[in-house]
């Protein structure tokens, strides 16, 4: 093959490859993020401790990022939280499903389950 058609194959490829990079982007940018909120009553404070120690590892790993993490509630309507709150964003509902069920997390939860009784769902953001 002549080189020049070699360069013009060369460019075609990537021109697409380039295109097929744009639309992911594209996709993951619209992708509205997801929340996992917990409310956590602990029993145990001193058993407890082990798992929080080992949540932020596991989080990370699945691009979770604390958003609260038992910081200080005001309860302005309705009942007051069951002890303390945890908010945890991920890129997509996808992203939160795959930390929830990975062995990884799966590993750690009975540690919450032993030590509290928790309240926990996932609500999905608005895109951006």
């Amino acid at each position: 093959m002549k080189s020049r058609h070699k360069l013009i194959l060369v460019a075609a490829a990537s021109a697409l490859l380039g295109a097929a990079a744009a639309e992911v982007i594209h996709a993951q940018a619209n992708t509205p993020p997801a929340f996992l909120i917990a409310e956590i009553k602990v029993n145990d404070p001193d058993g407890y401790k082990a798992y929080v120690a080992k949540v932020p590892a596991v989080t990370d790993a699945f691009g979770g990022r604390f958003i609260v993490r038992g910081g200080k509630t005001e309860s302005i309507e309705g009942a007051e939280p069951a002890g303390r709150v945890a908010i945890i964003q991920f890129r997509s509902m996808e992203e939160l499903k795959r930390y929830w069920n990975s062995p990884a997390y799966q590993e750690i939860a009975p540690m919450r389950h032993k030590t509290a009784t928790s309240r926990i769902y996932f609500v999905e953001g608005v895109a951006p």
